[in-house]
């Protein structure tokens, strides 16, 4: 991200408030202690991944951080959508990673088509999509890029969306909830979108690794509770050229697009997965 920079002069983290244990009857501590069973979902064999996010940094950096090895590179992602699988503590785990829009520019109309086309990559279809935000200044363009091509996938895109943070060293001292309340509305709107549902990766910490099952485990959750996967099938086939038409209703993502405006997608690199 373009304007990504680290905040270097953040408050440490005030202590939270405890609650008061006397307070507590018997009936919410009972609540309490039965919460942790409540919130296991079903294990899943199977988790289908689909990797969103700026150019740089840390997109690609995470799906090889899921994958447990150096497979996607930024070169290679660039323009065409890669798919790898793995085997995840006894489940079969499949990531896509796609290209990436950028921070101060459009981005080119063959990219999104290429984009949208990431979700097909993992039939029928991914449980997740995780929407790569570096840790750093978060702007109101910064919102709108994530708005315009999040939506590509339409709305309901939005209930299979989990933030994963990276970059999260930087803070030091400071909890990642302290730093979403810090960085305001824009990042606010965008977790509100996916039910604040978030992650923080480490992308320094490569192979066998407890955040890695902690990830999934939030997946399979999500899966839980919205009933399934994302179905590629459901969206409308949308206008992907903006140029292709001057008027509004032609720049509007939810237009159709004119039957010769689509590009051809026979480039998309599906590559093989790799034995461990």
């Amino acid at each position: 991200m373009g304007n990504l920079r680290s905040r270097q002069s953040m408050e440490p983290s005030k202590a939270l408030h405890t609650e008061d244990r006397d307070a507590r009857g018997p009936e919410e501590k009972t609540r309490r202690a039965a919460a942790p069973a409540a919130e296991a979902a079903p294990r899943l064999p199977e988790v289908r991944l689909v990797v969103l996010g700026w150019r740089w940094p840390g997109k690609s950096l995470t799906g090889n951080t899921i994958i447990g090895r150096e497979e996607f590179h930024l070169e290679r992602a660039a323009e065409f959508c890669v798919k790898r699988q793995t085997e995840v503590q006894e489940r079969q785990v499949t990531v896509v990673d796609t290209p990436g829009w950028f921070s101060a520019q459009d981005t080119p109309p063959s990219y999104k088509e290429e984009l949208v086309r990431g979700a097909s990559l993992c039939p029928p279809g991914p449980h997740a999509f995780l929407l790569v935000i570096p840790v750093g200044m978060f702007t109101e363009v910064d919102r709108a890029r994530i708005e315009e091509h999040v939506s590509l996938f339409g709305q309901r895109v939005w209930k299979h969306t989990i933030v994963v943070f990276t970059w999260a060293e930087v803070l030091k001292t400071i909890s990642i909830k302290r730093y979403i309340h810090r960085e305001g509305k824009e990042l606010q709107w965008v977790l509100e979108k996916c039910k604040r549902r978030y992650f923080v990766i480490n992308n320094s910490i490569f192979g066998e690794d407890p955040q890695v099952g902690r990830l999934l485990e939030k997946v399979e959750k999500v899966v839980a509770e919205e009933g399934g996967y994302y179905n590629p099938e459901e969206v409308e086939k949308k206008t992907l050229d903006d140029n292709a038409n001057p008027s509004r209703e032609g720049r509007e993502l939810g237009a159709r697009p004119k039957q010769k405006s689509v590009l051809s997608l026979s480039k998309t690199t599906e590559v093989e997965p790799l034995s461990n």
